[in-house]
């Protein structure tokens, strides 16, 4: 796997530095019925629907192209987590950054619509290669994810966060269990140098699906 894409996590740290901005000025994100959330909360929500989104688009899409279980399993989990920060974005009156979840590849954030294409031209190489984006994308979810619980105080989304957090190491041993039933052995991509990260992804490989979703912190 030649691409890395430890730049999603400046992704985000853009993100959070124009948060404050749109919701000072009534920008599109700022929560329109509710000002109870900070405006990095806002900013965590709005970013996590658009990147389950993309999770779940580029398993619908490799999934289609290589026929493989696993990413239309994946997928299907993909949009429950969508629905999931939909409940929040609803619920905090956020205006929705995902208007048409049926447009695959779409994305409000530039960002994540630049990357879009580049994890599926990573994953049409190859099944080996479609099943390295699947585990890389986890890999990102797994800190983003962190990231956005420890932003933020409140019970209710930390419970929706804790949820994603579990379904993304489930989907991380699903996917390394196809790439090492032929015989390779996974290693970290994110953060290959960072030994307490490749520790921690280790720990999740080598444990047993979780049949309820609770909390791993790094």
């Amino acid at each position: 796997m030649q691409i890395r894409f430890t730049n999603i996590l400046t992704v985000l740290i853009v993100l959070l530095m124009v948060a404050p901005q749109l919701s000072a000025k009534g920008g599109k994100w700022a929560p329109s019925g509710s000002t109870s959330l900070t405006d990095t909360e806002t900013a965590f929500i709005v970013f996590m629907r658009e990147e389950e989104k993309l999770a779940r688009d580029v398993y619908i899409t490799l999934g289609g192209l290589w026929s493989m279980a696993v990413f239309d399993n994946i997928a299907t989990s993909e949009q429950q987590h969508m629905d999931s920060m939909e409940t929040l974005v609803d619920k905090y009156g956020i205006t929705d950054p995902v208007p048409d979840e049926s447009n695959i590849g779409s994305f409000d954030n530039d960002e994540l619509s630049a990357l879009y294409p580049v994890l599926i031209s990573s994953g049409e190489q190859s099944q080996y290669e479609a099943l390295m984006v699947g585990a890389l994308i986890e890999e990102v979810d797994m800190e983003d994810i962190q990231l956005a619980i420890d932003a933020t105080k409140r019970s209710d989304i930390k419970a929706v966060y804790e949820s994603l957090l579990c379904g993304s190491r489930n989907h991380l041993r699903a996917y390394v269990a196809q790439i090492e039933s032929d015989g390779e052995v996974y290693e970290s991509q994110l953060d290959p140098d960072d030994s307490e990260w490749v520790s921690f992804i280790d720990s999740i490989i080598d444990s047993p699906m979780e049949r309820s979703c609770g909390s791993r912190r790094r």
